[in-house]
């Protein structure tokens, strides 16, 4: 694991951990204060996971191409995608928390798992592409990353575009 990804996934740590002593330093929070705890953090973690895609999207629009910045923001994407499960294991269904998550999520959490697996492996075989440098095969194997976030937001999210 590269020292960036180590940086990155400590920030996260740090982060969530500065959160939790704040709340467990106040009363205990209530049900809704957890609820939208755990939204702030889900919600966190996709705006992170696009954060790393975005400049990879937009190497396939006419940005620049790098094969260097596409391997390793794919590795973070790899790094990052396995506590999907675990930012979605609460379930806010019962609260009035702001959200593009569907309720059918909790529903399937074995389904989340599943997909979260496919999106570690094709950010891995992305970014083991993108290692070679070659641009036509690095962005043709946009797609397969693409689908893999594409696969979740189809069933899981609310369609706002």
């Amino acid at each position: 694991m590269t020292k960036k990804i180590l940086v990155l996934l400590s920030a996260l740590a740090i982060i969530s951990s500065a959160v939790l002593f704040t709340v467990s330093a106040q009363d205990t929070p209530t049900p809704e204060q957890r609820a939208v705890m755990s939204a702030e953090t889900r919600q966190g973690l996709f705006k992170l996971l696009g954060f790393n895609l975005g400049p990879i999207v937009g190497m396939a629009q006419g940005a620049p191409f790098n094969a260097e910045l596409a391997e390793r923001n794919a590795r973070r994407i790899a790094a990052i995608a396995p506590m999907i499960p675990d930012v979605l294991a609460a379930d806010t269904r019962s609260f009035d928390v702001e959200t593009e998550a569907l309720d059918l999520i909790w529903d399937n959490l074995d389904d989340i798992a599943i997909k979260a697996q496919e999106l570690i492996e094709a950010a891995n075989t992305f970014a083991g592409i993108a290692s070679g440098g070659d641009r036509g095969a690095t962005l043709g194997a946009l797609r397969s990353l693409g689908g893999a976030c594409g696969n979740c937001h189809d069933t899981y999210r609310v369609d706002d575009d």
